[in-house]
């Protein structure tokens, strides 16, 4: 059974916020050239990918990113109806499992097609929620006030989070590039503010994993995965305490989440990063979305293994020694996945 697996590669496109005209396809192929180029693999022991079908209104639309990826001769492949994340979660059991010693994980999404918050109604229960027309939105506002009258922080916290998750991003190419926010924009849903709310952006991401000797061979510093878990809550938000992250906070403990100097969460609403820290238990100590995060861009499918890619260039670069990349899925932060990475020098 391989044990040491390492994030080996990771190339994401440059977000857009409006359509470019391309395809799912078309944004796809790029990324999955390059990072082929830059582990010199043309083939891979498995490939796993994630994307959503409703997106583009089609079934079994993840077929059609096979013909960026190239799938003749026959490939094992396989693939998740969510966020790429997940991908990578299978993809890393697979390692484990077989004899196979690397793995191509992808994501993408075109979000410029369709209204991201109404499609999302989608996942809520067909008798019960959906009936009620909420949407993506209006059910994180719920959470939003649900977690300020619990812990006392105020509207201007969360601008706080959105300004810095904007900053940040402007140094991001991947990124959009937003203007800080002036504090003078009306409710969305109150309490959240438009800038509160993460971007819909189309892109495309893909990492490569590799075991052992492998990961050494393709990569100066492979980022390892010391730690990787995932959680799941009650389906109907009205059942579970919605100001805190029991899923996130189990996961964490599981993957290992004390200690690492960088944390990218999946954050599609300022106020959610704090429920994150705190689920985490991350002090002040730790620099959380350096790259901008989902706040910045979120491009749906992508955003979540983006984070584990972003959280793995700071291993790469050598800017960090132990970080974490944090992806979610579902109604108001309902299942929760944490990744651990560090470099070979951090075996803890």
């Amino acid at each position: 059974m391989n044990t040491d697996i390492a994030v080996v590669a990771f190339v994401q496109s440059e977000h857009a916020a409006e359509d470019a005209g391309l395809s799912e396809v078309e944004i796809l192929a790029p990324v999955i050239t390059e990072i082929k180029e830059r582990t010199g693999l043309s083939r891979f022991g498995f490939t796993c990918s994630g994307s959503n079908d409703y997106l583009v209104g089609a079934p079994f639309s993840f077929v059609s990113g096979l013909d960026a990826v190239g799938a003749w001769p026959p490939i094992s492949e396989s693939h998740v109806e969510m966020d790429a994340a997940w991908a990578l979660y299978e993809a890393w059991v697979k390692l484990r499992h077989s004899e196979v010693d690397t793995a191509l994980v992808y994501g993408f999404g075109k979000a410029s097609q369709t209204v991201l918050r109404e499609l999302m109604t989608q996942q809520l229960d067909p008798y019960y929620l959906a009936p009620l027309g909420i949407d993506q939105v209006s059910l994180a506002a719920l959470q939003a006030r649900a977690y300020l009258e619990r812990s006392g922080a105020k509207e201007d916290d969360l601008r706080a989070v959105a300004a810095r998750s904007r900053a940040a991003g402007r140094e991001n190419p991947f990124a959009l590039h937003l203007p800080d926010p002036s504090g003078d924009e009306g409710y969305d849903v109150a309490p959240l503010r438009p800038y509160d709310v993460a971007p819909s952006a189309d892109g495309a991401v893909a990492i490569v994993l590799a075991t052992g000797d492998k990961a050494r061979e393709l990569c100066e510093r492979p980022a390892w995965i010391r730690g990787i878990d995932h959680r799941s809550e009650a389906h109907s938000p009205g059942v579970r305490d919605l100001s805190r992250s029991a899923a996130t906070r189990i996961a964490g403990e599981r993957a290992g989440a004390a200690g690492v100097q960088v944390a990218e969460l999946h954050a599609q609403f300022s106020h959610e990063e704090l429920i994150l820290r705190e689920a985490l238990g991350l002090g002040e100590d730790v620099t959380v979305n350096p790259s901008g995060g989902p706040l910045s861009a979120n491009p749906p499918m992508a955003a979540g293994l983006i984070r584990i890619g972003e959280a793995a260039a700071r291993i790469h670069d050598g800017s960090a020694t132990r970080t974490l990349g944090h992806a979610t899925a579902g109604p108001c932060l309902q299942q929760n996945l944490v990744c651990v990475l560090s470099g070979e020098e951090d075996h803890g």
